[in-house]
């Protein structure tokens, strides 16, 4: 069944307005979509703002989970790869495409897009904002765009373009599991021994190289002494970007 989209011209956040529309016990089903031209209050991990500019995707999906679903923890790789797949297809040069521990997407190292993961009960709401015609400006980090490269997709094809692409993922996730979905997202993101700092939530900062994942996606991270240090939550700089 192909998904449903629904377009809505503001809204303050459409994660926000299903997290609402569940919390009520409306039964909204998987693969609905609800996107937004503009957001007035949307949300990026930590708390922080995720700011919108026009004609860019920005949009929220329902997850059903699962008594034998995977960690939906992992959902944030699936999203990833759907927004990685939906996206690299578009670029003329694919090698400009990273992504970065654990779902953002960088196009030559700037941050092209954010990912929040959401529960209530037995449903996740995901919330994807992919920057294709503009980016806001941040002093914590570079942003960019697609429309840098060229014409800026069509906002409702790419919508379409995800949502299919996350359907194939999510399929993909239930069928076979973590292992191959993190051999995937290692083939497309930062390599091993990149240099990473990773600020968390408390304010400390610790620094060191990407040595891999755990079995349920933690990123590990060696130190300078040798010694291995699990991160579970955090927010991952690549070092020298």
């Amino acid at each position: 069944m192909a998904p449903t989209i629904e377009i809505v011209s503001e809204t303050g956040s459409t994660s926000l307005d299903l997290l609402r529309r569940l919390g009520a016990g409306e039964a909204v089903p998987e693969g609905y979509w609800l996107v937004a031209d503009r957001q007035t209050a949307g949300r990026g991990r930590q708390g922080r703002g995720w700011l919108d500019a026009p004609g860019n995707f920005m949009g929220s999906t329902v997850v059903r989970l699962g008594a034998r679903d995977p960690l939906a923890s992992t959902l944030s790789f699936v999203t990833a790869m759907a927004a990685y797949e939906a996206v690299i297809g578009l670029l003329g040069n694919p090698r400009a495409l990273q992504l970065k521990w654990p779902n953002d997407l960088l196009l030559r190292g700037a941050k092209l897009s954010g990912i929040l993961l959401e529960r209530v009960d037995d449903a996740a709401v995901i919330g994807i904002g992919v920057n294709l015609a503009g980016a806001p400006s941040l002093a914590e980090r570079a942003t960019g765009n697609l429309a840098a490269l060229g014409p800026a997709p069509d906002r409702d094809a790419f919508a379409r373009l995800l949502a299919t692409s996350f359907d194939r993922e999510l399929a993909r996730w239930r069928e076979f599991g973590l292992e191959p979905l993190f051999a995937r997202w290692l083939s497309a993101a930062h390599p091993l021994g990149a240099a990473l700092s990773v600020h968390a939530s408390d304010g400390a900062r610790v620094s060191g190289t990407f040595d891999g994942l755990e079995p349920d996606g933690a990123l590990r991270l060696r130190l300078a002494d040798g010694t291995r240090r699990v991160i579970h939550a955090g927010d991952v700089m690549l070092e020298g970007s």
